[in-house]
């Protein structure tokens, strides 16, 4: 097949090569001149991403990847199209569709007959039908269902292990007509590789959703509990906090019974998924009490945690604090939506001097996220852990020289460690 993935980012650029890799030529678009010149060159564009540099490497030797910034190149004459263009939000996660819709007009300018079109993105429900059908069957004078095939088909994977959750987890599939959805359960199918998994409900593969708008909603679903059961997780630590209770022994506990599943507590949810998918799914049902309620508490946590350091430390005016940890995540470096934000914000709301640390950015990165940047070694009065990083299990108080408290955000250290300072983790049971 001739394959067209729009958009070779993070998530775009391992799908391009996962379909490359089974012997399909792929060309991929990218409005990123840079980006399209790395994937050219066979060269890994972004760090983090297991497996990814190998593949890129092979797959573009052999012909079968190619990059363009021309939708032209790519999608005319393409038996399938996929697209990962990211939708916008604002810092609310209001959803603004301008690159979303940029791209299909011009997807839909190169559209030809006989093309089946699957859209990646997380969307909020009923988009696929009412947004994409008929913009592009106005962008290419062609019928959805007749000329070309139209299906929401959503990514599941983590940046980071792209590769193995592709073959973990059931490829979710729904269209807007049953030729659409045999189409694509043919195309998928040929893609991808499945692990075989006895936990599930039918055999791990490609799953008809029925409608686009089932499948749109699965992926929200999905987010939105993640979302949901954090809320409830940090909700129990502060709880313990006010209890003398360590929550984290009680998740466990709780957890070794098979109907129960919380989630780890923790100062912030970041990235591009979990703090901006229920914010989708409340544009569609803005009454869900239970899931704003739980976004609500998950956005108050670096608020919260700064208030452990102030209990624990005294008043923080004059103190330098350390936050350390850009990333949303350990081992991503990716910023969106992370708690560095809000927690260096709470931090200097009460006069404290921040400074930022991430193992995985350079200096002149931290400064244009408006930060300054920080130093294992140089002295501190305090410090944050707001990313679990692996490196951050093995700082110690001479890592931080004159630290008399710190707040773990992620219990990515022990008091053991930490003689002679104050040691605190959210939901510890001290706070």
């Amino acid at each position: 097949m001739k394959i067209a993935v729009i958009a070779l980012g993070k998530i775009g650029l391992p799908l391009a090569v996962q379909f490359a890799s089974k012997g399909h030529q792929v060309v991929g678009v990218d409005v990123n001149e840079s980006q399209v010149a790395y994937v050219n060159a066979g060269t890994e564009p972004f760090p983090g991403e297991a497996d990814l540099a190998d593949k890129l490497a092979q797959v573009v030797s052999t012909g079968n990847l190619v990059a363009t910034t021309q939708y032209d190149d790519a999608v005319s004459g393409a038996d399938a199209v996929v697209l990962v263009v990211p939708l916008i939000v604002d810092s609310e996660a209001r959803p603004d569709f301008a690159w979303l819709d940029s791209a299909t007009r011009s997807l839909a300018a190169a559209l030809t007959p006989g093309t089946l079109v699957s859209y990646e993105t997380t969307l909020p429900v009923g988009t696929t039908r009412e947004r994409w059908k008929p913009m592009l069957e106005e962008g290419s004078g062609l019928v959805e269902g007749r000329d070309f095939h139209l299906v929401f088909s959503p990514e599941r994977v983590l940046t980071g292990r792209v590769f193995a959750d592709l073959r973990r987890y059931p490829k979710l599939v729904g269209g807007l007509s049953a030729d659409g959805v045999r189409r694509a359960i043919d195309f998928y199918d040929d893609v991808l590789d499945f692990d075989e998994r006895d936990d599930l409900v039918r055999p791990n593969g490609v799953w008809d959703l029925e409608s686009a708008e089932a499948a749109e909603f699965a992926k929200l679903a999905e987010t939105t509990y993640r979302d949901v059961n954090i809320g409830l997780a940090n909700q129990f630590a502060r709880f313990a906090d006010r209890n003398g209770i360590d929550v984290a022994k009680v998740i466990e506990a709780t957890n070794s019974q098979p109907y129960s599943h919380i989630h780890r507590p923790g100062i912030a949810v970041g990235g591009h998924c979990i703090p901006v998918y229920p914010r989708l799914y409340l544009w569609n049902d803005p009454d869900a009490t239970i899931v704003s309620a739980a976004r609500s508490a998950n956005a108050e946590m670096p608020e919260y945690a700064v208030g452990v350091l102030e209990r624990a430390h005294g008043a923080l005016r004059g103190v330098r604090v350390a936050v350390l940890g850009v990333s949303y995540r350990g081992g991503v470096k990716e910023s969106a939506f992370s708690g560095v934000f809000p927690t260096v914000e709470a931090l200097e709301a009460r006069g404290a001097i921040v400074v930022v640390h991430d193992p995985l950015y350079e200096d002149a990165e931290i400064v244009a996220l408006g930060f300054t940047p920080y130093r294992l070694g140089e002295p501190v009065g305090a410090a944050i852990v707001q990313a679990d990083h692996a490196a951050y299990r093995q700082i110690r108080p001479t890592d931080l020289p004159g630290i008399a408290t710190l707040v773990d955000g992620r219990r990515t250290t022990v008091p053991e460690d930490w003689p002679g300072v104050v040691h605190r983790v959210i939901g510890g049971g001290e706070s």
